[in-house]
């Protein structure tokens, strides 16, 4: 990445100003399997995306220890889930991959509605 997009972007994984406070002070804790890097420094912990900072790629283990939730790193005792639990997946949402229900214009195969008839002028 261009030192002009470090300095001035933020959305694009780091800063120089964080770059450069990692690099100062930050002791790295782990890596998730998206490639975000995670560090703490005293009380502080934050993390480094690996690409895009989209907030909801990261899983609810390393969420709960950003936040203060509990001490204990993912990597080190990953969390028990329950058998109900899903993986975690981020959200899509104005991606290809997206959720579209039944009868969305977005849809493949847009379905066909016998509950509704469009309006026609006369």
């Amino acid at each position: 990445m261009g030192l002009l997009s470090q300095m001035f972007t933020w959305w694009n994984g780091q800063t120089l100003g964080t770059r450069l406070n990692t690099w100062r002070t930050g002791k790295h804790v782990g890596t998730d399997d998206q490639g975000n890097r995670y560090y703490t420094h005293k009380a502080r912990r934050w993390v480094i995306y690996n690409g895009e900072s989209e907030a909801s790629r990261i899983s609810p283990d390393w969420h709960g220890w950003l936040h203060h939730t509990f001490d204990e790193m993912p990597s080190g005792t990953p969390l028990k889930h329950q058998a109900w639990e899903k993986p975690h997946v981020p959200n899509l949402t104005g991606t290809d991959a997206a959720y579209h229900p039944p009868g969305s214009m977005y849809s493949a195969q847009p379905a066909k509605r016998s509950d509704y008839d469009a309006w026609q002028p006369e």
